[in-house]
């Protein structure tokens, strides 16, 4: 994506719109689906589900990388986004992501005839010289 149209994305009035709608949706069982959410933040609403919500969840991994604890549950009934009631339920959120990371990383170590311990020390050296680049 353009830095351009991340910027049009993501402005404050956006940030506080989407901050705003989701402190009343606290807990996982008051989660806002996507179609509301996207409604409250951009104030109208969406036509295509894949490509108008994608501002949407760039916003929302956006807020994430800086630490906003926004967790999200998909069910077979819908799902949507919420902030944790708990630390508990935030405790419970970041294993499931954890647990989806690890899955895929179990998946790509298998693809590359590898074993899964291999492979991680693999990943963790590679983070570590982009590290030392970003150091120089």
């Amino acid at each position: 994506m353009q830095n351009q149209e991340r910027k049009e994305i993501d402005t404050s009035e956006t940030r506080n719109r989407l901050w705003a709608e989701l402190t009343s949706h606290i807990g996982e069982a008051n989660a806002i689906g996507m179609a509301a959410l996207y409604q409250a933040v951009y104030d109208r609403p969406w036509n295509n589900r894949i490509n108008d919500t994608r501002a949407l969840r760039i916003l929302v991994t956006t807020l994430r990388e800086e630490g906003k604890p926004i967790c999200s549950v998909a069910t077979s009934t819908g799902g949507g986004y919420y902030l944790a009631a708990a630390g508990s339920e935030l405790a419970l959120y970041l294993r499931r992501s954890e647990r989806r990371a690890l899955l895929i990383l179990k998946r790509n170590a298998k693809m590359k005839q590898i074993s899964l311990p291999n492979y991680l020390g693999q990943i963790k050296l590679g983070m570590e010289d982009v590290g030392d680049d970003k150091a120089a």
